[in-house]
């Protein structure tokens, strides 16, 4: 990307994606989109690593200020060697145990048991959608019972919830991430907080709380190192027999050049498995190809499609699901 592209990417950020989610990062995501200086600083660095929830990830693991905007670009222009060193150890990786909520319908109602295997899974928090809670409108709070997480979402359409006694029954936990994080390590969740949003404190409390779901399971989410192209085959052939395998993936392959992309969607297809979709529009276009009405542009949203036929639109952070009238 260019700094004028990197420019527009944060003022998108700070003006659509962060808009009534968080004003800390409103404000800072337009303040380093008119920073020149920030933008030939974030120019140099990877494509990559250019992306706003890294760069306001990394100020906020160091300690520096989010709260304005002015404030945020002179801390990180001045700290800029240390900024830059945590950028490029770091990944922008999943820390929201709230999108298992868009994925619950589904899972639900695949054959069961599941094998389920997520591509991206950091520290594996989206492999336990079993072991949450769920709370749908104003619907009473369902799933296992003693779980310290609960996520909540606000639904529109035919959405077929799942009976609070017909959870997902899985059987096996596998993944794949280039950077495997473990829930059991401090400095790994320290990671995972920083990329909370700043306000959002109910997504910090069921970040805590996922953590230590994955930290107590008795059988804890098996996840491999690796390019998820290289190793997608095997953890599908790993899956147990007797159950399916199902291969899901929430704002992951937005990371990925548009070759790794069309390689990933190809194995979907060809792979014994079902296959889960969350990502942002213009990511997969034969699925946004299959939309019945356009992605809205006000608000940041993901597609949630099973076998490449898009459902619902979904909340980035599982907050929302609006459900297709026409979705199988």
């Amino acid at each position: 990307m260019t700094a004028t592209e990197t420019a527009e990417a944060y003022r998108v950020f700070g003006t659509v994606h962060t808009k009534g989610h968080s004003p800390a990062y409103e404000r800072v995501g337009v303040a380093v989109a008119d920073s020149a200086e920030l933008l030939e600083r974030l120019v140099a660095l990877p494509p990559v690593k250019r992306q706003p929830n890294l760069l306001l990830a990394a100020v906020r693991y160091l300690d520096g200020p989010v709260d304005s905007g002015e404030a945020f670009v002179g801390w990180a222009l001045a700290h800029w060697e240390q900024v830059r060193a945590v950028i490029l150890a770091h990944a922008t990786q999943t820390n929201e145990a709230g999108r298992c909520a868009t994925l619950l319908p589904l899972l639900a109602a695949l054959p069961q048991p599941l094998a389920l295997i997520e591509v991206g899974a950091s520290a594996g928090l989206c492999l336990y959608p079993d072991r949450y809670r769920y709370r749908y409108d104003d619907t009473p709070a369902f799933g296992a019972a003693e779980s310290p997480v609960t996520a909540v979402c606000a639904t529109t359409g035919p959405v077929p919830f799942p009976a609070p006694d017909r959870m997902p029954q899985v059987v096996s936990r596998a993944g794949v991430d280039l950077n495997p994080l473990d829930p059991a390590d401090a400095d790994d969740a320290r990671w995972l907080e920083s990329l909370v949003w700043p306000g959002q404190q109910t997504r910090l409390d069921r970040l805590r709380a996922a953590l230590t779901v994955a930290r107590t399971e008795p059988e804890p989410a098996r996840i491999v190192r690796g390019d998820l192209n290289e190793r997608i085959a095997e953890l599908v052939a790993g899956a147990p027999k007797g159950a399916t395998p199902v291969v899901f993936h929430t704002a992951v392959l937005c990371y990925l050049p548009p070759e790794a992309r069309r390689a990933f969607t190809t194995a979907m297809r060809e792979l014994p498995c079902r296959w889960i979709s969350n990502e942002a529009p213009d990511v997969l276009p034969e699925i946004d190809a299959r939309l019945p009405c356009p992605a809205p542009t006000d608000r940041g949203v993901n597609i949630l499609a099973l076998d490449g036929e898009p459902v619902a639109f979904t909340g980035p952070h599982g907050e929302r699901l609006d459900w297709f009238a026409q979705a199988r």
